[in-house]
């Protein structure tokens, strides 16, 4: 701070010039400061979140945490190209605008970190790491489903969207706006094209069941169950350009485990594949395969493919059987197929095998092509196609532009408990995934960068204001998609969409689908 002494013309005037002079040593005086005697550790300092070497975007909030020990004082330096921030306390949160010209200034560099702790006298500093600035950008917003880890009180929940360039939350749908005594519901499965939040898309269930859609400005509720359909859209995908969305029809079945390690159990005793037209409100049929449990339908990035994931399962019983479904559940292995789709004349072609993830004795999911279209990321588990409860599922990586690659772990970003849900930046550079790895318990979201070539940096955690905010906050964070705009429309107005009649969907039949099961 430099304070220039006026021109005196009182006595009056200099006293108020040296009272300002004296109160902002004061304030500087006060102010944290790294200690000139200290001993040098040998460990990196135990902090939560873990943001240890990290690779972070440069337009990322700052990145607060604590010190999971037991100090009597702390200092925290960050430094960076010459400038520095000092900080004081166990629990480090940056200024805002100090952190955007520090993050500025050591774009595609790095930021040292230095913790300063006291204990019984004696000050230490531990071994100083760094925060990786990677000069690509991060998609400014992130929306996620906030709902207790539980089916007891699943009514309690919301879609929230998150400014990842500060703290700024806002809930976009309130579930309990519609929930009354007599009649519950819940919210999920939103989805945008092209990263927009003025084209979404998300479910409701039970009470005031149907599809919400965001079309440019316009909100409507669509109803697309049907009789010749097994249920309504389920898990959607848009097509990057049409105003078209895939959809699985879903027949959902729901166990709880007394004595497995992974309580609960959700999967599918039949599921299609449909096409549903947001201008003309028809639906067809994609893909219905006699033996196949097709789901998780996802678009290539040129439109001109849709990924999605079948399990081959034989009935016993003569019909669709629930209870013969769960008692086999652990022998359904999901595998990745893509059709060929041609955007003019809007018709598939026959399924062609991506990854065989049953000749591995295992099952995958949610298949998801990087923006490039090169990189395919899913998740994959020892069966079934619900990974966000089994404590075995971890994100896998195929290269789509090599004949003769294999799939394998995205070790970076797996841990030894459960990984699922995961979306792409809109450049490629970052994912976004689910994790159960700090506790087995609440899922949260992590941010890690791709360098692609098959690589990622180390995640981190979705940072937070409060760094403690995390662990005393007892909801999980589900589906994690990122987008470039937010949604405008506010949680009363889908509300009063959602009390509404709706529009009633057309099915309008079949298109080219397979009669009998690739395996017959």
């Amino acid at each position: 701070m430099l304070l220039t002494p006026p021109n005196y013309k009182s006595m009056n005037a200099m006293r108020k010039w040296m009272m300002v002079v004296m109160a902002s040593m004061l304030i500087l005086s006060c102010g944290p400061s790294v200690p000139e005697q200290y001993d040098k550790g040998k460990v990196s300092p135990k902090i939560y979140p873990d943001y240890v070497d990290v690779t972070i975007p440069v337009n990322i909030a700052p990145l607060t945490f604590e010190l999971l020990l037991k100090v009597d004082e702390m200092v925290t330096r960050f430094s960076a190209e010459g400038e520095e921030l000092v900080y004081g306390g166990v629990k480090v949160c940056p200024d805002m605008e100090e952190w955007k010209s520090l993050t500025a200034k050591a774009k595609g560099k790095d930021i040292t970190v230095e913790v300063f702790a006291k204990k019984d006298g004696r000050w230490v500093l531990f071994k100083p790491f760094a925060i990786h600035v990677s000069p690509d950008n991060i998609d400014q917003y992130l929306s996620y489903r906030v709902i207790a880890p539980s089916y007891v009180s699943y009514e309690e929940l919301t879609l929230n969207q998150r400014c990842l360039e500060n703290y700024d939350e806002r809930v976009m749908v309130d579930n309990m706006l519609c929930s009354t005594e007599s009649g519950g519901q819940c919210v999920n499965c939103h989805n945008y094209q092209q990263y927009d939040g003025g084209r979404m898309q998300f479910h409701a269930r039970e009470n005031n069941g149907g599809t919400v859609i965001v079309y440019d400005g316009k909100v409507e509720k669509v109803t697309m169950a049907n009789d010749s359909l097994i249920s309504a859209g389920v898990y959607p995908s848009w097509h990057p350009s049409l105003p078209l969305i895939a959809y699985s029809t879903n027949k959902t079945v729901q166990n709880f485990h007394t004595s497995d390690i992974d309580k609960i159990e959700v999967l599918d005793a039949e599921s299609d594949l449909v096409l549903y037209d947001v201008e003309h409100h028809t639906i067809k049929t994609i893909e219905k395969v006699k033996d196949e449990f097709e789901t998780y339908p996802f678009w290539s990035p040129d439109g001109k493919f849709l990924y999605f994931c079948s399990a081959h399962f034989v009935y016993e019983s003569d019909s669709v059987d629930a209870v013969e479904a769960t008692l086999k559940a652990k022998e359904l292995k999901y595998n990745i197929y893509r059709k060929a789709f041609d955007p003019e004349k809007r018709t598939f072609g026959e399924r062609e095998l991506v990854f065989a993830a049953d000749t591995l004795g295992m099952s995958a999911t949610l298949p998801r092509i990087s923006p490039d279209g090169r990189w395919l990321l899913f998740t994959m588990g020892e069966w079934g196609c619900f990974h966000i409860w089994h404590r075995d599922a971890d994100l896998w990586l195929m290269d789509l532009n090599d004949s003769k690659a294999t799939a394998f772990p995205a070790e970076a970003l797996n841990s030894n408990r459960a990984e699922s849900y995961h979306s792409w930046s809109s450049n490629g550079k970052w994912v976004v995934f689910s994790s159960r790895c700090n506790d087995g318990v609440f899922t949260r979201p992590y941010i890690a960068h791709f360098d692609g070539k098959g690589g990622f940096a180390k995640p981190f955690e979705l940072p937070v204001e409060n760094p403690d905010f995390h662990r005393q906050w007892m909801k999980s964070y589900n589906v994690p998609e990122l987008m470039k705009t937010p949604v405008e429309f506010t949680p009363q107005e889908f509300a009063e969409v959602l009390k509404g009649e709706g529009v009633k969907a057309k099915y309008v039949g079949n298109s080219d689908t397979i009669k009998s099961s690739p395996k017959d």
